[in-house]
């Protein structure tokens, strides 16, 4: 695997619609609403991972200060269990950061525990749970990673 993970452009959109339509069928983004991500330059920040020029995940991020949001992160199936979407959400942290955001947040379906794992592996606390926020009527929770927390002298042990 010759896997790398590099900014998203918006020729990388119709394949990154593609995938998302395939793994969130209910919950999937329309074409425009990547197109109109992409163009807010001062805010948004997206990713693309890429193994022999396919592309096999992404992920963005929002940031309006004080304030940072996990706007998707998604890995095809095939590519999981493999630490990309760790070094992906990782990529999320730092950017956040490196932006003087105070938390970072994100929403989760409530019935994806190996995402719910993931976040709440790296420090991300469920603070609400949103009832039948997703299509389906399905419950999201809510997460917050306090950024600042990652100063902390525990934090680099």
């Amino acid at each position: 695997m010759s896997i790398t993970l590099r900014a998203m452009t918006t020729e990388d959109i119709p394949a990154v619609h593609i995938l998302e339509t395939q793994l969130f069928p209910e919950d999937a983004w329309p074409l425009a609403g990547f197109e109109a991500e992409l163009a807010q330059l001062e805010t948004r920040k997206y990713w693309v991972y890429e193994d022999a020029g396919n592309i096999i995940g992404y992920a963005g991020l929002c940031t309006v200060l004080p304030i940072a949001d996990v706007q998707t992160i998604a890995i095809i199936p095939e590519y999981q269990g493999q630490g990309l979407g760790r070094a992906l959400l990782t990529e999320l942290v730092t950017t956040a950061r490196a932006n003087r955001a105070l938390d970072l947040m994100l929403e989760v379906r409530f019935d994806n525990p190996s995402a719910i794992g993931l976040y709440e592996s790296m420090g991300f606390e469920t603070i609400h749970r949103r009832p039948r926020y997703y299509k389906g009527g399905i419950d999201a929770l809510i997460m917050r990673l306090p950024l600042h927390a990652l100063d902390t002298p525990e934090a680099s042990e």
